[in-house]
């Protein structure tokens, strides 16, 4: 496996908007992603509730190569200490290199800032690739929806990881 260098990991800012959309668009997968098509080229990536300050990006020679999207599971206070892994997506070009896990490790960190007790994510059960780099981080299955979502014409499961940030 090549390494490329050490991606800078930055928070995202509004004109990342076309480039994070693009990304969305080009990695969009049955295996990973829920929708049952890619985004389409005008669908905004920012949304009111979900805008630049809820993702950090990953930067390759000034070109965004990732991302990871971070929010809270619900809107409840009494879960308010928790953060939830939303998205995540590496351009092709880097995927395999260490940028995924880069981006991974920030978002826990951006939690531990943020004052998370703990990190959560879904991931679908196909996607052995996230599953095995979110256990090597740390993160372990803490539950399994059986066939929650119909993907690429199967039923496929949703797997719930999470970990402590203390």
């Amino acid at each position: 496996m090549t390494r490329m260098p050490q991606p800078l990991i930055r928070p995202a800012r509004p004109d990342d908007e076309a480039a994070l959309a693009r990304l969305d668009r080009e990695s969009w997968s049955p295996l990973h992603e829920v929708r049952p098509e890619p985004p389409a080229p005008d669908e905004p990536f920012f949304h009111p509730t979900c805008g630049p300050d809820a993702h950090l990006v990953a930067e390759h020679d000034g070109r965004v190569a990732g991302y990871v999207r971070l929010g809270h599971p619900t809107g409840m206070p009494t879960n308010a200490h928790v953060l939830q892994i939303r998205g995540l997506a590496v351009a092709e070009e880097a995927r395999g290199k260490g940028t995924g896990r880069v981006l991974v490790r920030a978002a826990v960190e951006e939690a531990r800032r943020r004052g998370a007790r703990r990190i959560t994510l879904r991931v679908l059960g196909p996607n052995t690739v996230a599953r095995t780099l979110y256990a090597s981080e740390g993160f372990v299955v803490e539950g399994v929806l059986p066939g929650e979502f119909h993907v690429g014409g199967r039923y496929v499961d949703d797997v719930l990881m999470g970990r402590s940030l203390l």
